[in-house]
């Protein structure tokens, strides 16, 4: 077979192929392994068999106790180090320990707390609609989709103003990191920025959090370091990587989805028409759509904890799984002519948040507040905005993010 889902190469190829090559992977009868070859910086395994199909994402998703989290998501693995010098991202962790994080920190995302973020996030897409009109049409990433969920997170955890624009630049670090790189210097350079664009954000935001101690606001910072009702907190190293995970995870979501949606609107003129006719009743089918195709995380990695049979494979303790998203959102018997863009289609199920189970996206309401209210600015003020020729994709194995989008209106 000359697919090779461990090889960095595979995903410089064009979306179109890599696609076929998933759909092939798919007709087989028990998921494929793959050996892992040696990655500079990251720690290098036995390999890992890919999960593409979306009925096994979603037994392994629900199963989080064969398919464990921990000790990291990523694929490869990064080096035990790291969770020394960064602290642990609740991604990385199983309950109980993931249950105590994700309790503290869902008090953010309550249907309270994101009506209450409504009139900031229709203020911030009025005034980026306001800076398009006044600098003329470019680049739909750089001007658009690149500045709102990072907007919204600065918002809700009182990130003060003078500090926002070294956060985008840490957080554009973070994105290039994740990106297929072709030498071994070109990695350990990038390696070393990211790093210290992570300890920047972490020290950033502990720093406010010792401020917000002492005196108290009314922002999601103030409420993560004071005690709650439970009598719960984050400490210092906890808010640092929460703070990183919900720029990283916060920010690609709904920027990789604006991003190819104004590219699938522009290609899809039809569905693009049947969205401008009833925008209320449509744009919640159409968000769903646009993730379901987008797929913005494509894939995480899971550590097996014991013998277990899946479709015909007999896993042992400490196998290696990967959850591709991308290719389960593609599962033609879930999604019948999935390469098809269709508002109107039935997406109840997909796992363009994350498959189902204790790891489901804590912030996917808020994505979707935010990628609604910014296409509803859009539609209204530019009607007639659409994408200019091929975007530019991040080569990445992780996120599914355009480095750059020409746009016109």
């Amino acid at each position: 077979m000359d697919i090779d889902l461990a090889d960095l190469g595979f995903w410089r190829r064009p979306l179109k192929e890599r696609n076929e090559a998933f759909a092939r992977l798919r007709e087989l009868d028990r998921p494929v392994f793959f050996p892992e070859r040696r990655v500079p910086l990251l720690r290098s395994g036995k390999g890992f068999y890919a999960l593409v199909r979306h009925a096994d994402v979603v037994e392994a998703s629900r199963n989080a106790k064969v398919f464990s989290s921990e000790p990291a998501v990523t694929n490869p693995e990064p080096p035990g180090w790291v969770k020394h010098v960064f602290g642990e991202s609740m991604v990385n962790m199983d309950d109980p320990r993931h249950a105590r994080l994700r309790r503290i920190v869902s008090r953010a995302f309550s249907p309270r707390m994101l009506a209450g973020l409504q009139d900031g996030i229709d203020r911030a897409c009025a005034g980026i609609v306001d800076d398009v009109v006044a600098e003329g049409p470019g680049d739909f990433v750089h001007q658009v989709a690149a500045r709102l969920p990072i907007h919204v997170i600065c918002d809700m955890m009182g990130i003060p103003d003078g500090m926002r624009e070294q956060v985008h630049r840490h957080v554009d670090v973070s994105t290039a990191y994740t990106g297929v790189r072709p030498s071994l210097p070109q990695t350990l350079r990038m390696a070393g920025q990211n790093m210290l664009a992570l300890l920047a954000l972490q020290r950033m935001v502990i720093q406010l959090g010792k401020q917000r101690a002492t005196a108290p606001e009314g922002d999601l910072v103030s409420a993560l370091v004071t005690a709650n009702v439970d009598g719960e907190r984050l400490t210092d190293r906890e808010l640092g990587s929460f703070f990183a995970l919900l720029l990283v995870a916060g920010n690609e979501t709904a920027r990789n989805t604006m991003a190819h949606g104004i590219k699938l609107l522009t290609d899809n003129p039809e569905q693009r028409r049947l969205l401008a006719e009833d925008f209320d009743a449509r744009i919640g089918g159409a968000i769903e759509e646009m993730v379901r195709y987008v797929s913005p995380i494509m894939q995480f990695r899971r550590t097996v904890t014991q013998d277990y049979d899946l479709r015909g494979l007999h896993l042992k303790a400490g196998d290696k799984v990967v959850l591709f998203y991308g290719s389960a959102n593609r599962d033609e018997d879930v999604f019948p002519d999935p390469d098809r863009f269709d508002i109107t289609r039935e997406t109840k199920g997909h796992v363009g948040f994350g498959g189902p189970g204790p790891h489901f996206c804590l912030g996917a309401n808020l994505a979707r507040q935010e990628i609604r209210t910014m296409f509803r600015e859009l539609l209204t003020r530019l009607p007639d905005i659409r994408s200019v020729g091929e975007p530019e994709l991040l080569p990445s194995n992780f996120d599914n993010s355009i480095r750059t989008q020409p746009f016109t209106f």
